[in-house]
């Protein structure tokens, strides 16, 4: 069996390892906005009956206007944004005149780890670097834009120039102005978006793929009908259409993380980067200080592949800041 990714969360391993009860832990770990959107009241149709057309209808209105997607783009709907970057590697065959196999996409990293799985698993030869060859050498290429961990922000003079592109922006629902929507009208171009960061509702499982109508058409029908639950649909669409809550939320969101940048400085470490969700932070004593926040049940990410980051989300309110800061001069 495949050993799983490594990813934030995993909150029932630290209590295993380190104790303590769910409600006694500050999961740091992920950067999953730790001030979700209210959620409103659903009609009781939404749990009971299937997701109609009207339903996809109105979330599509939704995210077409907050996203100010292009005219001949097409926006797919999916139980999470991993279940749409599982997908998208069977759009493209590996095989024949045009792409003979073993096909090649370079996926810049370090970065998100899925990309790379669901391209390794589909028999993608993955390259994680950026394109040789003046981008000639690949079938295709994934950037996460603003990049997870280190916040890389990608433009369209910067991305390797392959033919086909996938462009992740989970996390740049913070600084739209620096979405690359725009390319999503573009062939074989897919602009991958998550409710699940900005948002703050990681559970609701809902993502988006922005991409032409052919593209948009072969990830339909590999996702089947039915692709989002009633609930998921009705909260996004409430959410995509209050652009007051998202205003407010992106002034809030620079502000906490300027003062958790100055609470992991104060503590002697360097900030590598990160958005608005996250800072990634490098220091030498990065492993003990991961073990001395879990014995304060406080859990950050750490990297396998690069032992002195540490990647922190943000503190939910004062006394979750006050939390982090005491647990840290100790």
């Amino acid at each position: 069996m495949t050993p799983p990714r490594e990813h934030g969360g995993g909150i029932d391993a630290a209590i295993a390892a380190h104790g303590g009860a769910r409600r006694d832990w500050l999961d740091l770990s992920t950067g999953i906005n730790p001030v979700p959107y209210p959620l409103p009241p659903l009609p009781a149709s939404a749990w009971t009956d299937l997701p109609d057309r009207g339903a996809f209808a109105r979330l599509d209105r939704a995210a077409r206007m907050f996203w100010a997607v292009p005219d001949g783009a097409e926006i797919v709907v999916a139980g999470g944004a991993s279940a749409l970057i599982a997908a998208i590697p069977g759009l493209w065959e590996v095989t024949g005149d045009q792409m003979p196999p073993p096909a090649r996409v370079a996926i810049p990293g370090p970065t998100y780890n899925e990309h790379a799985a669901a391209f390794d698993a589909a028999g993608w030869r993955v390259d994680a670097g950026a394109t040789d060859d003046n981008g000639r050498g690949h079938d295709c290429a994934v950037i996460v834009n603003p990049n997870n961990p280190d916040g890389r922000r990608w433009t369209r003079d910067t991305l390797p120039p392959a033919p086909r592109r996938v462009i992740d922006e989970s996390f740049c629902d913070e600084t739209p102005d620096q979405s690359l929507i725009g390319l999503a009208t573009q062939p074989d171009h897919i602009i991958l978006k998550s409710f699940g960061k900005f948002w703050g509702l990681a559970g609701l499982r809902l993502g988006f793929a922005i991409c032409p109508p052919q593209m948009a058409a072969k990830l339909r029908q590999r996702l089947g009908p039915w692709a989002a639950s009633g609930p998921a649909l009705a909260v996004a669409a409430s959410a995509l259409e209050d652009p007051e809550w998202a205003r407010a939320t992106r002034m809030r969101l620079q502000t906490d993380a300027e003062r958790l940048d100055q609470i992991l400085t104060a503590a002697g470490m360097d900030i590598r980067g990160g958005t608005g969700l996250f800072r990634l932070a490098e220091t030498a004593g990065a492993a003990r200080i991961a073990r001395n926040l879990a014995a304060s049940r406080i859990l950050v990410r750490q990297f396998p592949y690069a032992p002195t980051w540490l990647r922190f989300g943000l503190p939910g309110d004062e006394p979750e800041f006050g939390r982090l800061t005491r647990a840290l001069g100790s």
